[in-house]
């Protein structure tokens, strides 16, 4: 079964493993909880690609404030499009 599982080397990455309870519940581990500031209550959004599970969490918009700051928004356009 694992090598139906396609797995890529990402530079930060962690690999653990975890199990499903019978309600069909994990645990991330301590390790990845810490290092993602995750807390208790967040909420993640779940995303299946193939045959994998991503979890992303669903920051507040207050949180957002200043995330681009200092992005070039400085823009080329087409003659025809000014």
């Amino acid at each position: 079964m694992r090598d139906r599982y396609q797995y890529s080397k990402t530079e930060g990455a962690s690999l653990n493993t975890v199990k499903v309870s019978s309600k069909y519940q994990i645990v991330i581990p301590k390790k990845i909880r810490e290092s993602m500031g995750l807390q208790k209550g967040i909420t993640l959004e779940i995303i299946a690609y193939g045959s994998r599970i991503e979890l992303v969490p669903i920051l507040p918009v207050r949180e957002l404030k200043g995330i681009f700051k200092g992005i070039n928004t400085d823009i080329q356009r087409e003659e025809d499009r000014i």
